[in-house]
């Protein structure tokens, strides 16, 4: 069963901007029809942000969170991951503040602290739908991405232990890896471990192919190639490219609005289930077999949709 390939969708996120394509989903309904629409094309497992429904920036808000990730839960029977990401400009306690009410089975956890930035993306974007966005994009060349080790152990306590809940740990650099073994070696972090190799961000590994090769043979060091489930996210127009050679190398994939806006080399995707579907039928053509969510609870050890508080 760990052979077959889970397919996440990253719905919205908090790095792309209504300015930048105007089929990212930013309000509650938006973000429930695309990920409902993402879980029947094949997503097993659908990783959420929320957004302010007035003017799409990211928001922590517990109360938006509400009224979409209950609509898609008993819509669909995938994994909801929950971001405790959020966005650079929030605290840690504002991005648990949904984590700790819902209990979802599955959360990310970005596995350290690094400079997170997509300043430059300001310069093609000439018509700017809202104020707030071109500050926020451009601040990021000049702000931290903040996970110290206490801020991951309060996390792992706070929301693993208490709950159950398991992670997506997102690894953008090697350094990553051995802070994710640290957490391993210190006792707080129990497999099967699920590694989101995160590729081409500015601060983090390049989106190269070799990085991907040298992310993936440095986790068999730390953690041995039966201790780890590993999936593959390309940044931008990589994301086709990286997630089929993660796939081929016996990894899952990653798609979604979060990390790319487009389907294709000069075109906007209209819907996140056109990135799955896209990436389904690459994966299929491969002889890989997709998982379902229940194969893929299986495969990560997830407490079940069952367990969750909404």
């Amino acid at each position: 069963m760990s052979r077959k390939t889970i397919i996440t969708c990253a719905v919205t996120g908090a790095v792309h901007t209504p300015s930048m394509s105007d089929y990212l989903p930013v309000t509650p309904e938006e973000i429930a029809e695309q990920s409902i629409a993402a879980a029947e094309a094949g997503a097993a497992v659908l990783h959420l942000h929320a957004r302010d429904p007035k003017d799409g920036r990211p928001t922590p808000d517990a109360a938006v969170f509400d009224q979409f990730v209950p609509k898609i839960a008993s819509a669909t029977n995938a994994i909801i991951n929950i971001t405790t990401g959020g966005s650079t400009r929030m605290t840690l306690d504002e991005r648990l503040s949904y984590p700790l009410l819902a209990k979802p089975e599955l959360c990310s956890l970005n596995v350290g602290s690094m400079n997170f930035a997509f300043h430059k993306a300001a310069k093609g974007i000439k018509n700017w739908k809202h104020d707030w966005e071109k500050p926020f994009i451009e601040g990021t060349e000049d702000l931290i991405f903040r996970n110290t080790f206490v801020d991951m152990k309060s996390v792992l306590s706070r929301l693993g232990d208490a709950h159950g809940t398991r992670f997506e740990f997102e690894c953008y650099d090697v350094g990553h890896l051995y802070n994710l073994a640290h957490l391993v070696d210190e006792g707080l972090v129990k497999g099967p471990l699920f590694l989101q190799c995160v590729l081409g961000i500015l601060g983090g590994l390049s989106a190269d192919a070799e990085n991907l090769f040298l992310m993936r043979s440095t986790a068999d060091r730390l953690f041995g190639r039966d201790g780890y489930e590993f999936s593959v996210l390309g940044a931008g127009r990589h994301q086709t490219g990286l997630a089929t050679m993660g796939a081929v190398m016996g990894g899952h994939v990653r798609v979604g609005l979060e990390d790319s806006l487009y389907l294709g080399r000069g075109k906007l995707a209209q819907t996140c289930a056109s990135q799955v579907t896209k990436i389904r039928g690459i994966l299929e053509e491969l002889s890989l077999e997709i998982a379902t969510p229940n194969e893929a609870r299986s495969i990560l050890g997830t407490k079940g949709a069952d367990k969750v508080g909404f």
